[in-house]
């Protein structure tokens, strides 16, 4: 069986990925988007209702519609949450959020404002399951995870496999490298900065991203999301990409230069190293992206 997870078979061949949002969870609105143009699906839980029905419905309705012209189930699904990772006892306090949308049988979670390493590992073993071995235990390993029995037949009807097949297949990449699950970190402001090293290289974690919009705020600058970007916002991008080079996780960025082309703004990023890529005219990006590439997955 090949991957259940595009993005994931994307990223270990080197490739970008790139991605667009939903404007509707329905049955409906999961038909239309699984020939979908971008490699995954943002389901933004952070500044919209919390729809887990919807999501459910919408899932549903992306694995009725497939499969994908790639020849995947559904396309990848990752959700921002509500809630964020400000520390670990935020992360275990809201983990019925991690269990409602991972039921739903998405493929990964982008979870906001993480600022402690303790506060990620959180994020993590409340994503895995209690009998995980991989980077469980040891100095400084991951502790006993902590998602429960009783949520896993759903989504495995999702991914097209058996209950005991999802439960070996959900589990973080690529801490496992079996595993198909995208677990993302926004590091997005001052405090998520000065521990930025320290959050991207906890076992478990497969991308990140800086959040210009939330980390301008932070720094005293609040209409700074979209360059040119002043120094300081500059230093923040860097060294947090310098930190998920140094981990071996992929960078999320945009860069919504409106003096440049779609097209121009997809080769700046890939130049850049991006790895995760999103913006405006998406689709116009991704499609100049995947031919400097060499993209041969259909789309």
């Amino acid at each position: 069986m090949g991957r259940i997870n595009r993005c994931i078979e994307l990223l270990e061949k080197g490739q970008p990925i790139f991605y667009t949002g939903t404007p509707e969870l329905s049955h409906k609105a999961g038909i239309k988007m699984s020939k979908t143009w971008a490699d995954y699906i943002s389901i933004d839980f952070e500044h919209h209702p919390f729809d887990v029905v919807g999501l459910t419905r919408f899932m549903e309705g992306l694995r009725d519609g497939g499969p994908t012209r790639s020849g995947h189930v559904t396309p990848t699904v990752i959700v921002t949450l509500p809630s964020n990772a400000k520390t670990p006892e935020e992360v275990r306090y809201n983990s019925w959020q991690i269990r409602h949308v991972l039921t739903a049988g998405v493929h990964g979670i982008l979870n906001t404002h993480c600022r402690t390493p303790e506060a990620v590992k959180a994020f993590v073993e409340e994503c895995r399951w209690p009998f995980a071995k991989i980077g469980a235990g040891g100095r400084g390993g991951l502790g006993k995870g902590q998602r429960g029995s009783g949520g896993q037949a759903a989504p495995a009807r999702i991914w097209g496999v058996s209950t005991n097949e999802y439960m070996d297949l959900a589990d973080p990449w690529p801490l496992n490298p079996k595993g198909e699950l995208m677990l993302g970190l926004k590091l997005e402001d001052a405090e998520c900065l000065a521990n930025c090293e320290k959050c991207a290289a906890v076992p478990g974690i497969s991308f990140a991203e800086w959040g210009p919009g939330d980390m301008g705020m932070s720094l005293g600058l609040p209409d700074a999301h979209d360059p040119p970007y002043p120094k300081k916002m500059d230093d923040a991008r860097k060294r947090v990409q310098a930190a998920c080079d140094a981990a071996g996780i992929a960078f999320l960025c945009s860069w919504n230069d409106k003096k440049m082309t779609p097209e121009q703004r997809s080769r700046h990023l890939l130049k850049m190293g991006v790895k995760v890529i999103s913006g405006a005219d998406g689709e116009r990006m991704a499609i100049e992206g995947r031919k400097v590439s060499k993209r041969k997955m259909p789309v």
